[in-house]
C-alpha cells in the first residue's frame, strides 16, 4: 500500500491560501508521508544527538538545547519555501501533541536509542536522496544546509567562542557528509 501524498507548498509555510485560490504554485514539490515525517522529524533530531553527552565531548546544559530551538525556529526567516514549510509543520505538530508531551514526529528503528549518531546519519542520507529526487535544487541546499546549521548552533552553545572540540568537530564533518555538503 503507498503513503498518502503531502503536497509542499507556499500555503504550508504562510498559511491557508485565499478561498477560490490554488494552494500550491507551478514548483510545487510532492513527498510521500514518511518522506515528509523524515524531512520534519530531521532538525529536532539533530538537536537531540548534538545536545547528548558523547565519548569525547562534555554534557550539554540548557543553553544547547535553546540555542538547537531557535535555530529550527530561524527557518521561518531562510528564503526557501521548502525551509519554512518545515519549520511550520514542526510548530503544527508541537501544537497537535502538546498535550500528551509528544513533539513532533520522526522515524526511528526499533530499538535505536534517540541519541544514536549512526541512526540520524543515516537518516541525513536518505534525507538527502528524497530532496535529490523531489525537491527543486535551491531548497534542496537550503534545507541540508539549515539542517547543518542547527547541529552548529548546538555544539557551539556552550564553546564562548572556544574552537570547538574534535568530537564535536568530528560530529558536524559527519553530519556535512551525510547531508551532501562536503
Amino acid at each position: 500500500m503507498l503513503a498518502p501524498e503531502v503536497p509542499m507548498s507556499h500555503s504550508l509555510a504562510g498559511g491557508p491560501p485565499p478561498a477560490g485560490r490554488r494552494a500550491a504554485p507551478l514548483t510545487t514539490a510532492v513527498y510521500s508521508a514518511t518522506e515528509w515525517d523524515l524531512l520534519t522529524g530531521l532538525p529536532g533530531r539533530v538537536v537531540v544527538v548534538a545536545a547528548a553527552p558523547a565519548p569525547g565531548r562534555s554534557s550539554r546544559g540548557v543553553a544547547a538545547g535553546l540555542a538547537g530551538l531557535e535555530a529550527v525556529a530561524g527557518g521561518r526567516a531562510f528564503d526557501s519555501d521548502l525551509v519554512r514549510a518545515v519549520v511550520a509543520t514542526i510548530y503544527a505538530r508541537q501544537e497537535e501533541h502538546a498535550p500528551s508531551g509528544r513533539v513532533g514526529r520522526g522515524r526511528r528503528r526499533r530499538g535505536a536509542a534517540p541519541t544514536d549518531p549512526v541512526e540520524l546519519l543515516a537518516d541525513c542520507r536518505a534525507a538527502t536522496r528524497v530532496l535529490r529526487r523531489r525537491a527543486d535544487p535551491a531548497d534542496s541546499a537550503a534545507y541540508r544546509q539549515w539542517v547543518q546549521s542547527v547541529a552548529a548552533r548546538v555544539c557551539r552553545a556552550d564553546q564562548d567562542a572556544c574552537p570547538l572540540g574534535p568530537a564535536d568537530q568530528r560530529l558536524l564533518d559527519r553530519l556535512g557528509v551525510a547531508l551532501g555538503l562536503r
